[in-house]
């Protein structure tokens, strides 16, 4: 699967807050990838995305695999870092001290301590599922399809074809309401004759 310039999408319209996305991401990551063996862990399986609470909504959080990603720049060791150019921006544990430079600088606040407190994480989008041709796990759980794979080019094409379609709307809605914006029956017929 090409994950460059990708990125997961959010539609927090439609996020229940059910939290499966959080659940997915832990199994995901944990040794055994069974979500009954993850529970005995030690230590826990850590999820990489977070549901937040923001109004009225949900929102998951995750690394969004900045452009000029500012925890690139500020890991001493090079523990963060991406195997290519457009692909996504990863730590790697074994480098990583722990120094938490990384979780100062994310302008999202989706860095955090592991849990043995030895290395950071974030979410990686699953970039062992990409090699065996799966989506992130976190977008396999959503239930309500709130959560999609999408480069940028995608995005904008779904903002555009969503303020089309509202703006459609509200002018079918503005000639239902105002008589004068109604064209007159019989102009209307001689135009499908």
């Amino acid at each position: 699967m090409d994950r460059e310039n990708k990125g997961i999408m959010v539609d927090i319209e439609k996020c229940l807050a059910c939290k499966s996305c959080e659940i997915a991401c832990a199994v995901a990551h944990s040794k055994s990838k069974d979500l009954q063996e993850a529970t005995q862990e030690l230590p826990k399986p850590q999820r990489r995305v977070t549901v937040q609470a923001a109004g009225e909504f949900a929102v998951p959080l995750q690394c969004r695999h900045c452009e000029d990603a500012p925890c690139i720049t500020v890991c001493p060791t090079a523990a963060i870092h991406r195997e290519e150019a457009d692909g996504p921006v990863l730590i790697e544990q074994d480098r990583c001290i722990g120094c938490k430079y990384c979780l100062v600088v994310c302008p999202f606040g989706v860095i955090e301590v592991s849990h043995d407190g030895k290395a950071m994480v974030k979410c990686d989008l699953c970039i062992e599922r990409a090699k065996a041709g799966q989506e992130p796990a976190c977008i396999e759980a959503c239930p309500t399809g709130a959560l999609k794979l999408g480069s940028e080019k995608e995005l904008a094409a779904g903002k555009r074809q969503r303020a089309a379609q509202e703006l459609v709307l509200a002018t079918q809605k503005d000639k239902k309401r105002d008589p004068a914006l109604r064209e007159p029956k019989e102009k209307h017929k001689e135009s499908t004759r």
